[in-house]
């Protein structure tokens, strides 16, 4: 572990104000699996623990519910998007290489001073993506930020092939960020990565092997799942001690683990290795499956709004992912769900008409500009 420690500016703190989750309304069960490929309901709750996962229809993407989520979030935090200095997207699975999701977001959001971009770290992405936005508000160079996780897994999914097709699901979880002088929020953040072990979980970006190449390689989820549950089972372990230790804090100060929601036995195995009870631990796999970069603010999401989370909780959230990447985050929960102001619930809905319609302004100038130059 490395003692390496930013320079952050005294009395700066990145505190959570906003969260929100969007999951898309079909839900494939099991027993619908058991149609598609050779298993059972049984078969893959005894190995996974999951028993349904929701799947994105035709009209949704990483963007659109990656910006259903966001919105919930500017609305807990009572903010207006104009308020936001920067939107961090963390997927698996984008609409487009480029631009990033994150520009489309924040077009559509109407986040007129907002900077923005993707982070690639597969499953572990939220973290690095978190870690990144509280890291720009405690050294002073941002003050608020809008972190996101979405996905839709169901599109790089191999549905024939039943050792990966029962795990993933589509969804999204937004935090907002801001700078406080109250000390807490989040703590500490480490992140790991060993390319090394990139072939146990990856999947092509289906961009031809060379250029003349007639087509380009299938974007299909690939997993070698028992290389990665023994990886994972370690790496969540390691993470949390190490995170905990970092904050000068012991494992008993801790009142909730939220860890990155891949399968049930990892994620026992992994809380054995620390001796925490089940209790302890948000779990909401058996409902939306493995969601990547979405399932720890998808869980996190409800267990405040169930109030299982509370004000005063320190929570590690902790996940590992394709790369091979890893890493926990240390929080110390200060707010409470509360009921936007209804002026400014207003404003926020005028604001996303109004950026629809700077968009298009924009687009029409940008085409009438380009017409006028030519005719010059």
């Amino acid at each position: 572990m490395s003692n390496h420690r930013p320079n952050y500016a005294p009395g700066r703190y990145a505190h959570i104000v906003g969260w929100g989750m969007e999951a898309p309304t079909r839900t494939l069960t099991n027993d619908d699996l058991a149609q598609m490929v050779d298993t059972s309901d049984e078969w893959i709750r005894e190995r996974t623990g999951i028993s349904e996962r929701r799947i994105a229809d035709a009209g949704d993407s990483p963007i659109t519910l990656g910006l259903r989520a966001a919105r919930k979030a500017l609305a807990s935090a009572d903010m207006l998007p104009d308020e936001l200095d920067l939107i961090v997207v963390a997927t698996s699975s984008p609409v487009y290489l480029f631009p990033a999701t994150a520009c489309v977001i924040q077009d559509k959001l109407g986040a007129g001073h907002a900077g923005a971009f993707d982070v690639m770290a597969a499953c572990t992405g939220f973290i690095y993506a978190l870690g990144i936005a509280a890291a720009q508000i405690k050294i002073g160079a941002i003050d608020t930020a809008l972190v996101i996780g979405t996905e839709t897994l169901s599109r790089i999914v191999d549905w024939s092939d039943r050792g990966t097709c029962i795990l993933f699901g589509d969804g999204a979880g937004a935090f907002i960020l801001r700078e406080s002088d109250a000390p807490g929020g989040v703590l500490e953040v480490v992140m790991h990565s060993d390319g090394s072990g990139g072939n146990l979980l990856y999947a092509p970006s289906g961009i031809r092997s060379q250029w003349d190449a007639p087509e380009a390689i299938p974007v299909n989820a690939r997993m070698n799942g028992a290389e990665v549950f023994r990886f994972a089972t370690h790496v969540m372990a390691s993470a949390t001690r190490e995170v905990v230790e970092r904050a000068g804090l012991r494992l008993e100060d801790i009142d909730w683990v939220v860890p990155h929601q891949a399968n049930l036995r990892i994620i026992q195995s992994a809380m054995g290795r620390l001796k925490l009870p089940e209790e302890r631990v948000v779990i909401n796999i058996s409902r939306y499956g493995n969601t990547s970069t979405a399932s720890i603010p998808m869980a996190v999401v409800e267990a405040v709004e169930s109030g299982q989370i509370g004000p005063d909780n320190r929570l590690v959230l902790v996940g590992f992912g394709g790369g091979l990447t890893w890493g926990a985050a240390i929080i110390e929960w200060e707010v409470t769900p509360k009921r936007p102001a209804p002026v400014r619930e207003l404003m926020r809905e005028a604001g996303y008409i109004l950026a629809a319609i700077r968009s298009f302004l924009r687009r029409l100038w940008r085409f009438l500009e380009a017409l006028i130059l030519r005719e010059r």
